[in-house]
């Protein structure tokens, strides 16, 4: 499931096999792929971006997770 509106370049989703793990997204740009718990926002693992970019990128999940937290409780029904 993809989160809203792309926020280029990268695609930020959900699998829904992940409904029994805590709140999480998904992240992929090109080979870069990261999953990020929500709640709080942190790293839980990542391969293909660097320190600078995953530091952007938690910032842009951090601006976002209240949405972000809607959007997986919605997406699982919780």
């Amino acid at each position: 499931h993809a989160y809203g509106p792309p926020q280029r370049p990268y695609r930020l989703f959900f699998y829904s096999s992940d409904r029994d793990e805590p709140p999480h997204v998904h992240v992929e740009r090109g080979s870069g792929r990261a999953k990020f718990w929500l709640d709080p926002v942190r790293v839980c693992e990542s391969g293909g971006f660097g320190a600078t970019e995953l530091n952007r990128l938690r910032a842009l999940i951090v601006g976002h997770e209240a949405v972000l937290l809607e959007a997986w409780h919605e997406f699982f029904g919780n």
